[in-house]
C-alpha cells in the first residue's frame, strides 16, 4: 500500500509540473498581470519599437491610399487597385517613391505610440478597477484607448501632414526639410496642426472600435491572456480593418486637410486654406457625393489589417519579454522593508 501510495503521489506531482511547463508564463508572474510589476517605461518602450514597425512594414500601401483619397486626381494618379497603383509608381517615378515620407513617419510614430501604449495600459487598468472590480471591461477599453490617442495625434499630426505632402503625386517638396520649412513659411505652424480636430474626430472613434474589437477577439481566442503570437496577429488584423473600414469618411477628409489639394480647391473656388471639419466634409461631399467619402477603402483596410497585426504582436512580445527579464531582478532584490 506504501509503494501504491508513493507511486500516486509521484504521478500526482508529474502532473502538476507539467501542468506548469505547459503556462506560457506562470504564476510567478502571471502575463496579464504586468502592470503592478512593470515600469511605465515597459510599456513605453514596447509601445515605440511596435509603433515604428506599424508604419514602417506598409508604408508603401498608406502612400497609395493617400494618392487614392484624391477627390481630384491628376491623370497620370489614377488608380483601379493597390498592386496597379505600386507597380505603376516604382515603374514611372522610381522604386523608391513609395518610400517618400517614411522618414518623418519613424521620427514620429516612435515617441507617439510609446505615450499612446502606456497611457492605454494605466488608464484602462485604473478603469477596470472602479468599473469590472480589475476585470476586463469594453467600456475602460474604449475610454482608455480614446484617451491614449488624444496623446498620440499631439506628436502625429505634424508628422501626417509632412508625410502625406510628400506622398502625394507630383510633390514640390524636394525633401523632408524643404517641406517643413515651406509649409512654415507659407501657411504658418498652425497648419501643421490644422487637421487636428478631424483627426482626433476619426482616431477617437478608430480607437474605441479598435480596442474593443481587439479585446472581444482576446476574449474568445485568449481567454487566460497568456503570452500566444497567434491570437494577437488575428485579433490584431480583425481589429484594424473594423476600424479602419468603419472610419474610412474621416480619414478622406482628415487627407484633404491635410494635403490641401490645389486641383480641388481651386475648382470648389476655396480660397486661401481649407480649414474645420465641416467645410471637409462639405467640400468632399460637392466634388464627389456619398461615395467620395470612401476612396481609398481598400488600400485603407489592407494597409490597417497587417499593420495593425504587427503592432499588436510585437508590442505583446516585447511586453512579455521586458516582463521575464525584470521579474527575476525583483526576486533577487527580495521584499521592499515597510
Amino acid at each position: 500500500m506504501e509503494l501504491c501510495s508513493d507511486r500516486a503521489v509521484a504521478a500526482l506531482d508529474m502532473s502538476q509540473n507539467k501542468s506548469k511547463d505547459e503556462e506560457p508564463f506562470n504564476s510567478d508572474g502571471e502575463y496579464e498581470s504586468l502592470p503592478p510589476h512593470v515600469s511605465v517605461m515597459t510599456h513605453m518602450t514596447a509601445g515605440a519599437v511596435a509603433g515604428i514597425l506599424e508604419h514602417t512594414v506598409m508604408y508603401p500601401v498608406d502612400s497609395v491610399k493617400t494618392r487614392m483619397q484624391s477627390l481630384q486626381p491628376d491623370p497620370n494618379a489614377q488608380y483601379k487597385s493597390v498592386y496597379e497603383a505600386l507597380k505603376r509608381i516604382i515603374r514611372t517615378e522610381g522604386i523608391f517613391r513609395p518610400l517618400r515620407g517614411l522618414n518623418i513617419t519613424m521620427i514620429g510614430a516612435g515617441p507617439a505610440h510609446a505615450l499612446y501604449f502606456a497611457c492605454y495600459e494605466r488608464v484602462k487598468r485604473s478603469l477596470s478597477d472602479v468599473i469590472q472590480s480589475g476585470g476586463n471591461s469594453h467600456l475602460a477599453n474604449g475610454v482608455a484607448g480614446s484617451v491614449a490617442t488624444v496623446l498620440h495625434d499631439a506628436v502625429m499630426n505634424p508628422a501626417e501632414v509632412i508625410k502625406q505632402r510628400m506622398q502625394m503625386y507630383n510633390s514640390p517638396y524636394r525633401g523632408l526639410w524643404d517641406c517643413i520649412r515651406t509649409i512654415t513659411y507659407n501657411e504658418g505652424v498652425g497648419a501643421f496642426y490644422r487637421s487636428y480636430s478631424t483627426q482626433l474626430t476619426m482616431n477617437i472613434p478608430f480607437q474605441a472600435v479598435h480596442f474593443i474589437t481587439y479585446e472581444l477577439m482576446q476574449e474568445q481566442l485568449n481567454p487566460h491572456r497568456h503570452y500566444h503570437p497567434g491570437s494577437h496577429i488575428l485579433s490584431g488584423a480583425a481589429a484594424g480593418a473594423v476600424s479602419a473600414a468603419v472610419t474610412t469618411p474621416l480619414d478622406v477628409c482628415k487627407t484633404l486637410l491635410n494635403t490641401q489639394e490645389n486641383i480641388a480647391l481651386s475648382s470648389m473656388n476655396v480660397s486661401g486654406h481649407l480649414t474645420g471639419m465641416a467645410n471637409a466634409v462639405r467640400t468632399v461631399y460637392q466634388l464627389g457625393g456619398l461615395s467620395a467619402f470612401f476612396k481609398g477603402v481598400q488600400a485603407r483596410v489592407i494597409y490597417q489589417m497587417p499593420s495593425t497585426a504587427i503592432a499588436w504582436s510585437v508590442y505583446e512580445f516585447f511586453k512579455y519579454f521586458l516582463t521575464k527579464q525584470q521579474l527575476p531582478q525583483e526576486h533577487e532584490a527580495g521584499p521592499r522593508p515597510l
